[in-house]
């Protein structure tokens, strides 16, 4: 016994550094090229992610949703590189919620339909809004890879090492305080390093350190939480993983939770100023 436990920690990590040897130069070589490669990386995210959570949730009919949805999602894309604006795309992905939800049987599936094409058009829209975006671009972009991915390496490694009180035992047995704490520190530093870099090169403006700081520290708190939230809908719909889509390493809903969160904190973020202007 003592040797099979020795030996389930490290193959664990074997298949999350395996995963990110060919999921993170894919989405740093789309980040670079950005336009309509950009655009089609996170469609495919999107509708990986729409397919795994009517899954799990047993929506029906299953596959006559996931055509709507998935036609809903690639309408989206075709009308963002379109470059058709925010009133046409929000109609259309209205019309094709409203459709998909309509079609779902019974009151609960309508509400887990409705909420998987919502899911997913976030991770759809957002990465290529903040890509094109003028005073984010790539730069923007990288900072959000980077408090995603220091916060998960940290969490993991810092709760493994130091353990402790539990997070949220009955949701994910794992996640430790010590955990949260060793994530929110390592992705607000990275964060911080990605905008002071940018801006000591002249990629970026003058920026204020206080604001950086702070939302690094929101990001990872909402990265963290984005992780909590797939794990208590795995344990509702009694699975472990949302797919097998990655090899011995879970769906992609299981890898984007905290980067799908803090697409969703930044795009509200961009609609409330733009809504303001």
């Amino acid at each position: 016994m003592p040797h099979v436990a020795k030996r389930g920690p490290s193959k664990e990590l074997t298949t999350r550094i395996a995963s990110a040897v060919v999921l993170i130069p894919l989405a740093l070589v789309a980040a670079y090229m950005g336009g309509w490669a950009f655009a089609l990386f996170w469609l495919a995210a999107g509708i990986a992610m729409m397919i795994e959570w009517t899954n799990m949730t047993r929506t029906e009919p299953l596959r006559l949703v996931q055509a709507v949805f998935g036609t809903g999602l690639v309408v989206l894309t075709a009308l963002l590189l379109a470059d058709a604006g925010f009133v046409p795309s929000a109609l259309a992905g209205l019309g094709f919620l409203v459709a998909g939800t309509l079609l779902a049987k019974g009151a609960t599936g309508k509400l887990w339909a409705a909420s998987a094409f919502a899911y997913a058009a976030v991770i759809v829209l957002v990465p290529p809004i903040v890509r094109e975006h003028p005073n984010l671009g790539l730069i923007g972009l990288l900072w959000m890879f980077a408090v995603v991915w220091a916060t998960d390496i940290a969490a993991y490694f810092t709760g493994r090492a130091l353990g402790g009180p539990k997070l949220w035992p009955a949701v994910s047995p794992k996640k430790t305080w010590s955990g949260f704490g060793g994530g929110l520190v390592a992705g607000t530093l990275a964060g911080l390093l990605v905008a002071w870099g940018s801006q000591r090169l002249g990629l970026m403006p003058p920026f204020s350190l206080r604001n950086t700081i702070i939302l690094s520290m929101i990001a990872s708190v909402a990265s963290q939480l984005g992780d909590l939230g797939e794990s208590a809908l795995k344990r509702h719909c009694d699975v472990k993983d949302s797919s097998h889509l990655i090899p011995g390493h879970g769906g992609v809903m299981d890898r984007l939770d905290g980067f799908w969160a803090v697409s969703l904190l930044l795009g509200l973020v961009l609609l409330i100023t733009w809504l303001a202007a």
